[in-house]
C-alpha cells in the first residue's frame, strides 16, 4: 500500500483522532486508499505521525460507520462495496427519506422546507462544471438537509452513518456514471413531488430516485 503525501502525513497535535479520521475517511472516499488495501497500523501511524492508539481509536470508528472491515485475524482493510451491498444501502436510503419526506409534510412551515429543498438542488446545478468530488457534496447535502428538515435527529444520525459508503458507491463508480447518478433534473421532479404533497406518490418517487441511483452505480 503506497500513500501519497496529501491527507495521511503530518497531523497537528490538537484533537489528533479527530484530525486522523477525517484524513482517513477522506483518503477512502476519494480513492487514495483503494477497496481492498490492507490498513497496516505501523505504516499509518508512522506516516501521519499519531500513536497507534490514537489510530486504533479512528479506524473503530471507520469500521462502525462501514467503510473499514475486519478481515481473518482482525486485519482490517477498506472495505470493498459489491453490487448487491450498494443496492442495500440505496434500498434503506429510500426508507429514511421516504420517512424525512413523509415527516416534513405533517410540519408547520413547508413551503420554506420546500424552498430549502430547491435551493440545495439549484447549488448542484451551480457546480456542473465542477471536479466530482464537489459535485458528491452538493448531491449529498440535498439529500442530507431532506433528513434534517424532517426534525428527526435519529434518523438523520442514521442516514450520515451510511454517508461514507455512499460516497464511496459513487466516487468508485466513475466519473460518468457518477455525474449521471446526480442529475438535477430528477432531483427537481424529487422536491415537486414532496410539494404535492400526497404520501403515495412521494414513496413512489423515492423509491424510484434511488432505484435509479442504485442501478446507475452498479451499471445495470
Amino acid at each position: 500500500m503506497t500513500l501519497t503525501e496529501s491527507s495521511l502525513v503530518g497531523l497537528r497535535k490538537k484533537s489528533l483522532r479527530e484530525q486522523a479520521l477525517i484524513a482517513l475517511r477522506r483518503a477512502i472516499t476519494t480513492g487514495e486508499l483503494e477497496q481492498g488495501a490492507h490498513l497496516v497500523e505501523t505504516e499509518l501511524s508512522t506516516s501521519m505521525q499519531i500513536s497507534r492508539g490514537t489510530l486504533r481509536e479512528a479506524l473503530r470508528q471507520l469500521e462502525q460507520e462501514g467503510l473499514v472491515s475486519a478481515g481473518p485475524r482482525g486485519r482490517l482493510s477498506v472495505r470493498h462495496l459489491d453490487d448487491k451491498e450498494i443496492k442495500d444501502i440505496f434500498a434503506v436510503r429510500a426508507s429514511l427519506e421516504t420517512l424525512a419526506a413523509h415527516t416534513l409534510l405533517t410540519l408547520d412551515g413547508q413551503d420554506l422546507a420546500i424552498a430549502k429543498l430547491r435551493e440545495a438542488v439549484t447549488a448542484m446545478d451551480q457546480l456542473a462544471t465542477a471536479g466530482l468530488e464537489e459535485r458528491i457534496e452538493a448531491d449529498l447535502e440535498f439529500h442530507r438537509t431532506l433528513c434534517r428538515l424532517s426534525g428527526n435527529e435519529t434518523l438523520l444520525h442514521t442516514w450520515e452513518q451510511l454517508e461514507g459508503s455512499i460516497r464511496m458507491s459513487i466516487m468508485f463508480a466513475g466519473q460518468e456514471r457518477g455525474v449521471r447518478n446526480m442529475d438535477v433534473a430528477r432531483h427537481f421532479k424529487l422536491v415537486d413531488s414532496i410539494e404535492q404533497g400526497d404520501p403515495g406518490i412521494v414513496a413512489q418517487e423515492i423509491a424510484e430516485h434511488m432505484d435509479i441511483a442504485a442501478s446507475t452505480l452498479v451499471g445495470d
